[in-house]
């Protein structure tokens, strides 16, 4: 006999089947004992009347993995539409050590790094795990809506031989003797592979190692990247972007809605067209000084609100950081030099994506890195590939955890993600 999952159980209303799972809750009244099993579908209830059969039921504690054998009766009342009677509960392994928290109840009352002291187990409440699967809806919606446009998903390497961006902000590493660092992005091998597929994206891990101890930030997260080829320019990209986001939001709906129920949500539409506006006039309607080089937080929730207001969107473009705030690779705006063509994207006034063109010729890699002071060497091997032609191009990169955070109201990223890493956490 095949198992089935809880979900199936109303299609197999007067036959006898085989469900398995973990003992999620026990009702035990004078008469009648209920089993609340819980498989990776949801929860099947189990009506025990034979004495024997109860006795037994009491020694299981919950957590604790069990067969049921049973034939199923219509109950509209049970938890997935259905109720087993007559049933042979079979252990599959020994009584399970209760963890610190009931998992049985709506939400998890245990604070959070008590949470992720028991990860393992924490990660089985329904609430915690809703959030990984809506985690991998959009992953697949990201690689969904990339391969019908032509992109090749590619894998790049995560020992790297230099900083990306700026050498304060890594994690060295010995390599046989030689000095490495754990990739902050895989920027610069996302460009060269312009040069051979135009269209590429990766889904992977990044590090960054920012003392950071926030409520949005990560040591290591997962980083969705995405780079095209044969760009006009930065609006090229945000188009790409706001389509991607379409589609991971689009997945997340088709594929998670039970999740999104079981938190209570519902996904966002994502405008026609992404209402943008210049960093200049980010900083005016954020009532930030015309000279401040970069958004704080205070002034993402400030546009939020304003998108909201004026343009009834979750999401907000803003374009032309200043080039002194952006990576020596960007590309500046020809009309504007100070300024680039680069873009945030700002999810319900958070910051989620960052993105733009960038340089594609050689003479120009090497005007920027001297501008800055810093030496060739060290990127020579980048740089090689912009002496044999690449194309106008530029893309973007969206931090998962943090998208999903902000997709379901979790305050704190390390809610969303399975076994975070920061500046205090290296286990479970």
């Amino acid at each position: 006999m095949h198992r089935i999952l809880s979900s199936q159980l109303t299609h197999h209303v007067g036959a006898t089947v085989r469900i398995a799972g973990w003992v999620h809750r026990r009702r035990l009244l004078k008469s009648v004992a209920f089993l609340i099993v819980r498989d990776a579908a949801g929860l099947a209830q189990v009506v025990v009347t034979d004495p024997a059969a109860r006795a037994a039921l009491e020694q299981l504690t919950e957590e604790t993995v069990v067969e049921v054998t049973a034939t199923v009766a219509a109950n509209a009342a049970a938890p997935a539409g259905g109720v087993s009677s007559t049933p042979a509960v079979r252990p599959l392994g020994p009584p399970a050590v209760p963890p610190p928290f009931d998992l049985y109840r709506p939400a998890l009352t245990a604070t959070l790094p008590t949470q992720l002291d028991n990860a393992p187990t924490a990660l089985r409440h329904p609430t915690r795990s809703a959030a990984l699967r809506i985690s991998a809806a959009a992953v697949a919606g990201f690689r969904a809506t990339l391969d019908a446009r032509d992109f090749v998903e590619i894998h790049t390497p995560k020992v790297v031989a230099s900083s990306t961006e700026s050498g304060a902000n890594v994690f060295a590493l010995d390599w046989f003797g030689r000095p490495a660092y754990l990739a902050q992005s895989p920027q610069f091998y996302k460009q060269l592979m312009v040069g051979v597929f135009e269209r590429v994206y990766e889904v992977g891990p990044v590090f960054r190692a920012e003392p950071h101890d926030t409520v949005r930030h990560l040591a290591q997260y997962t980083s969705l990247d995405v780079e095209l080829g044969f760009v006009a320019d930065h609006r090229d990209v945000m188009r790409v972007l706001r389509d991607t986001l379409a589609g991971m939001l689009g997945a997340v709906t088709e594929r998670a809605g039970g999740a999104l129920a079981t938190l209570g949500i519902e996904a966002p539409q994502v405008p026609a067209e992404i209402p943008a506006v210049h960093f200049t006039e980010a900083l005016k309607i954020a009532g930030a000084p015309a000279d401040e080089p970069d958004l704080a937080p205070a002034h993402e929730r400030a546009l939020g609100e304003w998108a909201r207001r004026e343009h009834g969107s979750e999401f907000l473009f803003v374009t032309g950081y200043p080039m002194a705030k952006r990576p020596f690779y960007t590309h500046p705006d020809p009309a504007r030099p100070a300024y680039s063509h680069g873009f945030d994207l700002l999810f319900r006034g958070l910051e989620l994506v960052t993105g733009g063109q960038r340089l594609h010729r050689y003479d120009d890699y090497l005007a920027a890195l001297a501008a800055r002071g810093e030496p060739v060497e060290p990127y020579a091997g980048y740089l090689d590939a912009f002496r044999h032609g690449m194309p106008p191009h530029g893309g973007f990169a969206i931090g998962l955890e943090r998208f999903v955070a902000r997709l379901t109201g979790a305050a704190n990223v390390r809610e969303v993600t399975a076994f975070p890493r920061d500046l205090h956490r290296l286990t479970p």
